[in-house]
């Protein structure tokens, strides 16, 4: 079977003009018969830093029905602490600009943090999507494999039944020649 294997990956590599890494460590890892799947999202998640697992939390937070509400009901009470019910000592009478400032605020945090986190997860996504192309090359080497393997039995047995006819015959014609 290493035979197949080895003379399929060399003939993969030459139809492969220019191969990447990734094709020759899947073909490496044919030929050694080793396994290529792994936990990407586990490796991913390792290597995360405490900013970036702060950074992804508050984008998750941020992107939830949770924060919306939260935040709408925060604005309602600005807006009703400042209009009803300190008509007198407001602190942020109606053109609301402190909330305004407060708002462009956390706009200009929050904006950068997702976008950080998406920049993350599309890096992560490529890597999932490397591995994936990974194990479906080995999948379809080990598949092109097996297939040549099949034919190659195929054919013995093809050569085989074909001499146990021609003895078969041979002990019919005996038989015939015998009976005359």
């Amino acid at each position: 079977m290493n035979n197949h294997i080895e003379e399929l990956s060399a003939k993969f590599l030459q139809t492969c003009h220019k191969a990447r890494q990734s094709e020759h460590r899947v073909v490496e890892r044919l030929c050694q018969r080793l396994h290529i799947s792994k936990n990407p999202h586990q490796e991913y998640e390792d290597s995360l830093t405490f900013g970036q697992r702060l950074a992804d939390k508050i984008a998750a937070f941020g992107g939830s029905w949770t924060f919306i509400i939260l935040f709408l009901s925060i604005l309602t009470l600005w807006i009703v602490l400042n209009t009803i019910l300190l008509t007198r000592r407001a602190f942020d009478v109606y053109p609301f600009i402190f909330l305004n400032l407060i708002l462009s605020m956390l706009a200009a945090l929050q904006a950068p943090v997702i976008m950080m986190s998406q920049n993350r997860h599309s890096a992560q996504d490529r890597a999932a999507a490397e591995h994936d192309y990974e194990v479906n090359l080995k999948a379809e080497l080990e598949i092109l494999a097996l297939h040549e393997k099949v034919d190659t039995l195929r054919e013995q047995q093809w050569v085989e039944l074909v001499q146990m006819q021609q003895e078969q015959i041979k002990l019919l014609s005996k038989l015939l020649s015998e009976r005359v």
